[in-house]
Order: structure tokens, then sequence, then C-alpha cells
């Protein structure tokens, strides 16, 4: 099995606000850029990733979610997608670090960054994240036979909830929580949070709703 990680990208109008969300929440912050932008943020199972959007050499929005991962050896990561069919995995190298680009299913360009030794630039935090809390995105407009056998070429289990599959593809940042839901909602004071059927609701700092299933 591969130790690819999904890590949800989150532009972000407001670093600092969505970190102290997802803190409260009970992510731990792992790695964050010395000079401001960027952080990642660890749970028992899976990650999240938060970047200013105002300095997105992409065009991300604020309240944008874009799905990433993180994995080790990015090399046998593409070989693997190209047996599955993803024949364009291509890895090359940025300034941060080595990276896989490939596009996934529904046409949506997906990027795997290699898990790095080299810290310069950024700053290491001895995170030691809550093991009853997984990173679980919510797609939307996503052909999920297609997405189970990208999965699959990743070496990993479903990680992902699906929506309906009209409109276009989107990305909804859900998390998933043995905690009892009262619990995290009591920590909660300061953001609007519902009960329902699907579990705890709640709009964060970026306006976007999140939704935390028990």
């Amino acid at each position: 099995m591969s130790n690819a990680v999904i890590r949800p990208l989150r532009f972000t109008a407001d670093v600092e606000a969505m970190r102290g969300f997802l803190e409260l929440l009970g992510l731990r912050s792992r790695i964050e850029s010395e000079r401001g932008g960027w952080v990642d943020m660890l749970t028992g199972r899976g990650m999240v990733a938060l970047h200013d959007a105002a300095s997105s050499s992409t065009g991300g929005q604020p309240g944008q979610t874009t799905l990433s991962f993180e994995a080790e050896k990015i090399d046998e990561l593409r070989d693997r997608l190209e047996q599955v069919g993803f024949v364009d995995a291509t890895v090359f190298d940025e300034a941060y670090g080595r990276v896989l680009s490939v596009t996934g299913p529904d046409g949506v360009v997906i990027w795997v960054d290699e898990r790095s030794e080299d810290m310069y630039g950024y700053k290491l935090h001895d995170a030691r994240p809550d093991e009853r809390w997984s990173v679980t995105p919510y797609l939307t407009g996503a052909e999920e036979p297609a997405w189970r056998r990208f999965f699959e070429g990743l070496g990993m289990e479903v990680p992902a909830r699906f929506g309906p599959t009209d409109g276009g593809f989107a990305v909804r940042l859900d998390l998933t929580t043995t905690e009892a839901l009262d619990d995290v909602r009591r920590r909660l004071n300061d953001y609007e949070a519902t009960r329902t059927a699907d579990g705890l609701e709640i709009v964060d700092p970026d306006g976007q709703l999140v939704v935390v299933h028990g």
C-alpha cells in the first residue's frame, strides 16, 4: 500500500483565522512558512493545507478548496497511476521540492507533493495529531467509479465522501471524528454550528460550510 495522504488545500483570506478554527476542532499544525501564508495541519488520518489566497500563483480564491496529496516516493506513485490509466502523471522539480502532476477524473488536475526533509524557509512543529479525527472531503460533480479507481492508483482506501453528480466538480472541507459531536459543538461558541442528520454543520472563517461527521 501507498503512504500517500489526502490533503485538501484551502485558499483563504485569513490563514491564522482558519488555522485557529481547525485547531479548535482538533487539527494540529505541522509545517508553516517562515514568511507566513502557508501552513499544513494533521489529523489522525489525512491533512489540510492552508494557503493565503492573495499570494496564490494559480488564482486560488478565498474559500476555494482543491484536492491535493502528499507522499514519500512519487516516482513509484507515478508508475501506479499510469498502470490504472492516468497516463499523463509527470514528476518535476519546484523551488520547494518535487511534485507529481496528473489529470484525475473529471479533468481535475491533481498535485502530489513529495515529502521533504529540507525545511529551509519553514518551521516544523512537534505535531501530535488527535487520532479521533480524519479528513474526509466531500466531492460533488464527481464521477465516483473513476475517483475510486484514482484512489486505488494512489494505494489508498477511499478517503472521500461523494455527493450529487450534477454541476461542476467541487470540494467541501469535511471531517470525521469519533469524538462526541456535542463536545465539539461546545468548543465552537464563536462559530455558527448546527446539528443535523449529517453531523455538525459549521460556517468557517472564510464563510464556507464545513461538516463534521460523527
